[in-house]
């Protein structure tokens, strides 16, 4: 008797090009292939054999690791001083028809020359099964990191995040040479973490009965949410790491962000009732500075001591309104005491005693920009979050930083512009916009630049519930920034985006669901002469632009885009990029509401900020709304402290009735409606009349549309001034 067994195993052949993600700092190509196969060997010393049985793991293999083989086809892992030069992460990979070399001082060396390994076989290869022979092209990658610290900061408080899920997010930190995982372990909406001495952190504080629906409406959704990782998950997820060379600090955040534990352990706030916060945004319910309350953070940091093995523990020490402590007589009393000026102070004088208590413990506190205020703790490092200005003066101070502003860095912003974009928290941070990121800021010279110890991106997830939208928020931003933290400074967005094209099949093939943009359609939009000009453009360079204004969807029939188009009308604008015929991406159209002063000239007496004014003056009249969601983009334009009076010529004299105005109102993002707004008019330019005034500007909605009505008035000029709110 005997059987037949057929197997189907496929020889996966070479990609046609070499895309690396983060791109390596020397690559050159060779010529032919390596064939890896059942019979190559990987040649490893003992201390070598971890980083050999990974190799296994990651392509699906069981190759024979031997520690003298000569076999000509071989992976030879050579780990040793003499590579010292290459730096503790640095290596080099060496690919020929007869063998792979990988050389590096260190495990992390050749643990990272392993992830270039995998980003040049074929795609198909990353899904983990019996892989019958896979090739690579020949090849040469010296690298090494430009940052130390390359970093993701995951909020599991606001939205829990099982165990896996974090596993899963190691694994990819790893693909991407990244090697520090901030996790966000405490907030008003729930407490993440066991403490055997608090067991009512968890029983009570880990879960909030329901959760506000969308941007604190008033509406909840009636679901309790809740989870916590035990402390042997918090082992595990660390040994985990620890072989990934991932380094996890945890945040327990303090004094500030704290009604989770408050709802657990009402005396560490005013002593009142409490729930675990089922809204977001800045909470003024705060940790109160009595001697017990300090011990309790005390207690709780020294458990976390001895489950993170890493140097540094996060302590927040952000967004700390200090309503409360001016209420306290305790607070009142012990600024007295203690000579402190004002309740930011008092902050830095509860921080001061958290970090000389870590200290002790040899670990060194990391905290927000804001526990700058009131005087920085002599050891503490600074995430600089609000802009690069507390990254600055922390690195002037020899503290140091960790650059993380919200302008080019919070992954919880929206990516595009397009309708169809899931609900994020507000903002815009599209792809190119992460890329062009510079951690080193203009101001700080040689020396004060090495306190920039490299950058991280934040992903806070009041918005992301699910695994599916974190990943979709994650990439391929995440990607943009591991090649910010490792690649070379002089690097090229145009060429990112071409690697990036096979690497998010990578990703997919992965089992990742990241979102792809690079074939959405952006425009940028100019003014004048009585018309508007648009121009379209894409991501990626291989597939054409199609579009009508008729109203009809675009077809490979429509006419291509080849240069800006002229608006003269209310119409609708739509287009879609093909590619070989088929349409790829997002279908994308905009409405142009024309409008007596569309298409002619403005000016501004003030600029706008830099953050929120790319769209220059021509973005207030261009007959183009603004997004009821999206701050950031090209169409709304803030400006910072000061009123702003601008001015539109109409070109001829015009019969005026109304003026319709659109202002954002975000006040959790800083983001305020004006206090005042006027309308004046003139024929001449030169003598205005006021025709009407806005006062009292006030509205729930996130975009409040008031007009101002007057009698019909003929002029040439229409001059507006918006009186700031003054924060």
């Amino acid at each position: 008797m005997f059987g037949i067994i057929a197997l189907t195993l496929t020889a996966i052949t070479a990609p046609e090009e070499i895309a690396i993600v983060p791109q390596p700092f020397i690559v050159a190509p060779g010529q032919g292939t390596f064939t890896l196969a059942s019979d190559t060997i990987i040649v490893a010393d003992r201390n070598e054999l971890e980083e050999a049985r990974y190799i296994n793991e990651v392509f699906g293999m069981n190759l024979l690791i031997d520690g003298q083989s000569k076999n000509k086809k071989r992976i030879h892992i050579n780990m040793d001083m003499r590579f010292a030069k290459l730096g503790e992460e640095g290596y080099r990979l060496g690919i020929s028809p007869s063998e792979i070399e990988i050389e590096a001082s260190t495990s992390k060396g050749v643990f990272y020359a392993i992830q270039t390994l995998r980003q040049l076989a074929p795609a198909s290869t990353l899904r983990i099964g019996d892989n019958a022979s896979i090739e690579f092209p020949a090849v040469t990658v010296q690298d090494h990191p430009r940052f130390g610290w390359r970093g993701l900061m995951m909020d599991t408080s606001r939205h829990f995040m099982p165990k896996d899920s974090v596993l899963k997010m190691i694994d990819l930190l790893a693909f991407h040479k990244m090697n520090s995982l901030h996790l966000h372990l405490s907030d008003d909406q729930g407490w993440r973490v066991e403490i055997k001495k608090y067991p009512k952190l968890t029983e009570v504080g880990s879960m909030r009965k329901e959760t506000v629906v969308g941007r604190n409406t008033g509406q909840y959704d009636g679901t309790p949410h809740g989870g916590f990782y035990t402390q042997d998950d918090i082992r595990e997820i660390v040994a985990y790491a620890t072989k990934r060379h991932v380094n996890v600090v945890p945040e327990i955040d303090m004094p500030g962000h704290m009604q989770a534990a408050i709802a657990a352990y009402p005396h560490l706030g005013d002593g009142k009732p409490a729930e675990v916060f089922t809204r977001w945004g800045v909470n003024p319910r705060v940790l109160n500075t009595k001697p017990e309350t300090i011990q309790f953070c005390k207690d709780v940091l020294d458990e976390i001591t001895m489950l993170f093995p890493s140097d540094f523990i996060h302590i927040g020490g952000d967004e700390c309104p200090k309503i409360k402590w001016k209420e306290s007589a305790f607070c009142q009393e012990l600024m007295r005491r203690e000579g402190l000026k004002d309740e930011f102070e008092l902050q830095s004088y509860f921080v001061r005693r958290i970090e000389k208590h870590l200290n002790s413990k040899g670990k060194q506190i990391i905290g927000w920009d804001e526990i700058l205020e009131g005087g920085v703790a002599p050891n503490a490092t600074i995430m600089s979050w609000r802009g690069l200005e507390g990254g600055i003066e922390a690195a002037q101070a020899g503290h140091d930083v960790i650059m993380t502003p919200t302008s080019y860095c919070y992954l919880d912003y929206y990516q595009s512009d397009h309708p169809d974009e899931p609900l994020a928290i507000g903002g815009f941070l599209p792809l190119q916009t992460v890329y062009s990121f510079e951690p080193i800021p203009e101001a700080l010279n040689a020396e004060e630049s090495k306190y920039i110890l490299g950058t991280q991106v934040n992903l806070w997830t009041e918005y992301i519930p699910t695994r599916e939208k974190l990943e979709y928020m994650l990439f391929p931003r995440l990607c943009a920034s591991a090649e910010i933290g490792w690649s070379a400074k002089d690097r090229e967005f145009g060429d990112f985006v071409h690697r990036l094209v096979p690497h998010l099949e990578r990703l997919q093939k992965m089992g990742i669901r990241p979102a792809n943009h690079l074939y959405d359609i952006k425009s940028n939009t100019s003014g004048g002469d009585g018309q508007v000009q648009i121009s379209l453009d894409k991501l990626a360079d291989d597939a054409q632009i199609h579009y009508t204004l008729d109203g009809s969807t675009p077809s490979p029939q429509s006419p291509i885009y080849d240069s800006a188009i002229a608006i003269q009308q209310s119409t609708t604008l739509k287009a879609q990029c093909f590619k070989q015929g088929e349409a790829i991406g997002r279908p994308w159209q905009q409405a142009i509401d024309w409008h007596l002063a569309t298409g002619r000239t403005i000016t501004l007496s003030e600029p706008p900020h830099p953050k929120y004014g790319s769209g220059g003056a021509q973005a207030l009249i261009n007959g183009i709304n603004g997004s009821n969601e999206r701050y950031g983009d090209a169409e709304w334009l803030g400006f910072d402290g000061k009123d702003c009076k601008l001015t539109i010529d109409l070109g001829q004299e015009q019969t005026v009735h109304a003026v319709h105005f659109r202002f954002f109102n975000g006040e959790g993002q800083w983001i305020y409606l004006p206090r005042k707004a006027t309308v004046a008019l003139s024929t001449d330019g030169q003598s205005y009349r006021a025709v009407g005034q806005l006062e009292d500007i006030t509205g729930a909605d996130k975009v409040i549309t008031p007009t101002i009505d007057f009698e019909a008035t003929p002029a040439r000029f229409v001059q507006i001034e918006v009186e700031n709110f003054g924060v």
